[in-house]
């Protein structure tokens, strides 16, 4: 007996990728602009981004998104005050319903989305590496050593996240307030606060027991709920916010190196050296002078 097949409808089917790239920009950081035949994404991971196009010129935000249609002019710049982290995905995709994002094109994401984000920024670092060729050639390269369907892993993430936007735009949010896990709302909840206070207080040298008393919490819970939560331990996230937060701070340009370490809770500036290069792989006078070139992480 032979079985039907059922064809499967797929509302996005990217087709190629052009760039995708992570920026470390300085406060200053401005970009005359372009148009290209292709689509492009702009998101906010960190501080804010303007973005001129010949429709408007908007502000992004930490955690916003823009869609920039092909043939769309767009002119990009920091605001001069904060030093804003940018992910820039460029992509080919003939999908009819990719004219839903000539209109609807501003978003700001919401957790689930957001995590896509995540996985999508991860898998890109994954899967393609810097191009080394002298000047660079605004293309893909991939990396060799990437884990397996590494590339897949990204157009696939990113055809859930285009599906995910539409849906959220197109659907009536009509929530019903359904019973919740109590236990679970609350370590989230805990977890919220936690990160919160560490943020809060980056330049003191904050321990486990500081933070277990705090909270009324114990070591053990406290391992599990922030895993839960970040994806790593306490001490790696402290370590991941020092650091995020010194990059900024260096493109910001207000504070001399010796005065970042002391607002970063650093003993000296020797220590706070040998930390941020240890993360980075670059010392902090060695990040500056690449600020300085106009050089970037690229993903």
């Amino acid at each position: 007996m032979r079985f039907p097949r059922f064809r499967i409808k797929q509302e996005f089917v990217i087709h190629k990728l052009i760039t995708c790239y992570y920026f470390e920009l300085a406060k200053n950081y401005a970009f005359a602009g372009e148009s290209h035949d292709f689509w492009e994404f702009l998101y906010v991971d960190k501080g804010e981004f303007i973005v001129e196009t010949g429709r408007e010129s908007r502000l992004l935000r930490q955690g916003e998104l823009l869609f920039l249609e092909p043939d769309l002019f767009h002119a990009t710049r920091a605001n001069g005050t904060i030093a804003p982290n940018i992910f820039i995905v460029s992509f080919e995709c003939r999908s009819p319903r990719m004219q839903f994002f000539k209109e609807h094109f501003w978003y700001r994401l919401e957790e689930r989305e957001r995590e896509l984000l995540a996985v999508l920024m991860e898998e890109g670092e994954n899967a393609f590496g810097p191009d080394y060729s002298v000047p660079p050639r605004k293309r893909l390269v991939r990396k060799q050593d990437a884990p397996v369907g590494g590339e897949q892993l990204f157009v696939l993430t990113l055809e859930m996240l285009l599906i995910r936007l539409v849906r959220l735009e197109t659907e009536t949010k009509v929530k019903a307030k359904l019973p919740t896990s109590t236990g679970d709302k609350s370590d989230s909840d805990i977890a919220d606060l936690i990160i919160a206070y560490l943020e809060a207080n980056l330049n003191q040298d904050i321990t486990l027991e500081q933070i277990c008393h705090s909270f009324g919490i114990g070591k053990t819970q406290l391992s599990i709920l922030f895993k839960k939560k970040t994806g790593c331990s306490v001490i790696e996230y402290i370590s991941q916010l020092k650091i995020a937060k010194a990059k900024a701070y260096i493109r910001e340009d207000v504070y001399n190196l010796t005065e970042i370490a002391e607002l970063l809770g650093y003993n000296s500036l020797h220590y706070f050296s040998k930390h941020f290069k240890k993360i980075t792989g670059a010392s902090p006078s060695e990040y500056s002078k690449i600020l300085n070139k106009n050089l970037f992480k690229r993903v």
